[in-house]
């Protein structure tokens, strides 16, 4: 597999990820107990800090792209065990931060080899 397929996997892991958390908290189920806006700050927030350069394909980027990924994959897995009504979107969660860690991180590893 070329070394751009993982690029592009982990760009759809990352804009999944990034419209799934803003669908969920605005839209999907919306908190009672926190604002909007704090949630979309913690929630979100992290996953643009490396975006620029994951987009310019800067390798130290995607490595931490890659890194930033595993909270939501954890995130994902302990909402989908504890609130049932919530299930289909931790694991819509959890897809998308594997798919994004796989796919910088591959991206990331292909591009050190060659």
């Amino acid at each position: 597999m070329q070394r751009i397929h993982f690029y592009y996997a982990g760009l759809t892991g990352f804009f999944g990820l990034f419209l799934l958390l803003m669908a969920w908290h605005t839209v999907l189920s919306p908190s009672t107990q926190l604002p909007t806006a704090l949630l979309l700050i913690i929630g979100v927030g992290p996953l643009l800090l490396p975006f620029k350069g994951f987009l310019n394909r800067n390798l130290k980027s995607c490595t931490w792209m890659s890194y930033l990924s595993l909270p939501y994959f954890v995130h994902g897995v302990i909402e989908a065990y504890v609130d049932q009504s919530e299930r289909p979107y931790a694991l819509l969660e959890v897809l998308f931060s594997l798919l994004l860690c796989f796919g910088a991180g591959f991206y990331v590893y292909k591009a050190e080899k060659a």
